[in-house]
């Protein structure tokens, strides 16, 4: 069952909009790093995991959980809340596990060559990267919500 987030007709956020939620996640990615770093620290007496295919294994994995969750569940990232960012299929409804994973593979693959997939968000007229045509989604900029005052009572 997908649920759809009445934002199909919103605009396709901008190249730096992105950038900046992807450098805030990527700090608050780090931090969830070292937290896991440290949970599988008493595995190894204390030493240093250097070249480790299964700890390599296991950072990508939370790599993919960090974004996959908040996609799936609210349809941005924290990074991306901060910068009124949503996640969204092309045709409007809320993202798929299927999707975030796709999405993620993909990601991975636009940034290879010199993030070439993500800099094609400056090439082209709907602003969307390789991982974002590949995974048909969109990112969109969704304006700050003002708080409805509320009338004053009459007594």
């Amino acid at each position: 069952m997908t649920k759809d987030t009445g934002i199909a007709g919103s605009r396709p956020a901008g190249f730096f909009r992105r950038l900046a939620a992807l450098l805030y996640d990527g700090l608050l990615l780090l931090a969830v790093f070292i937290f896991a770093t440290l949970a599988v620290l008493p595995l190894t007496g204390g030493e240093a995991i250097v070249n480790n295919a299964l700890y390599q294994a296991y950072l990508l994995v939370i790599w993919f959980f960090y974004f996959g969750w908040h996609w799936v569940r609210k349809g941005q990232t924290l990074g991306m809340r901060a910068w009124h960012l949503r996640l969204v299929q092309e045709s409007g409804e809320a993202v798929t596990w299927w999707h975030a994973l796709l999405r993620f593979m993909l990601g991975i693959i636009a940034f290879v060559p010199l993030g070439l997939g993500f800099l094609w968000i400056l090439m082209n007229r709907d602003k969307a990267a390789w991982h974002d045509r590949g995974s048909d989604t969109k990112v969109v900029f969704e304006p700050a919500r003002r708080p409805r005052q509320s009338k004053p009572s009459s007594t």
